[in-house]
């Protein structure tokens, strides 16, 4: 996990270099913070930890681990917030171009870049354990960024529509439970009964 976390870093580094070291670049630095946040949950959440956003994906980076180092170098927040918005536009895989766009990703790009990273997000970051056995809770802390549902309001384009798949508890218990292709496994992050509960959720819900 360190050497992991390690990479993810230096690539960062590097990206904050080409970035221009703080000279503002393409960034708004007066994008809205608070839609920002609205939206990551959204459409981000499900695949990036960031504590500040109740956040604990683990297909994308970890965003305050990979950002704790720059801020600890004195990397200004501005290009930080030129980095994110790269990031968004031209992404790595599995994340897709321009998961946002327009106005929306500069907001997402200025929210991420005030908080990841920052020991009060550091610090606010909480277990799946916290989230009990509510099917829909783990849905939308978990999966909704990755896949449309619209029973949770859930609208991702990485993984397959749920609305149009419509799975049986037994076929999303497997997946979760597994994972595949760019999906990872939640064994051992998510307990049986909330798996068992997120299975029951998605099967009762898709295509309604």
């Amino acid at each position: 996990m360190r050497r992991i976390v390690l990479g993810v870093t230096l690539a960062l580094a590097t990206a904050l270099l080409g970035a221009g070291c703080g000279t503002g670049g393409k960034a708004d630095p007066t994008a809205d913070t608070q839609a920002g946040k609205a939206l990551f949950t959204k459409s981000c959440a499900g695949c990036h930890t960031l504590g500040d956003a109740g956040a604990t994906g683990t297909i994308g980076p970890n965003l305050d681990a990979a950002f704790a180092p720059s801020r600890s170098q004195g990397f200004k927040q501005s290009t930080i917030q030129n980095v994110v918005l790269l990031q968004i536009r031209d992404a790595s895989k599995p994340m897709p171009d321009n998961l946002v766009k327009g106005q929306d990703a500069q907001d997402v790009a200025a929210y991420v870049a005030a908080v990841a990273g920052t020991p009060a997000s550091i610090a606010a970051a909480k277990p799946p354990s916290e989230l009990g056995n509510d099917g829909k809770a783990i849905f939308q802390s978990e999966c909704a960024s990755c896949h449309t549902l619209k029973a949770a309001g859930a609208t991702g384009t990485v993984g397959p529509n749920l609305d149009q798949l419509k799975p049986a508890q037994a076929i999303v218990v497997h997946q979760v439970t597994n994972g595949g292709a760019v999906m990872p496994s939640f064994k051992g992050k998510l307990t049986p009964a909330q798996i068992a509960a997120v299975a029951t959720y998605v099967s009762s819900n898709a295509g309604k």
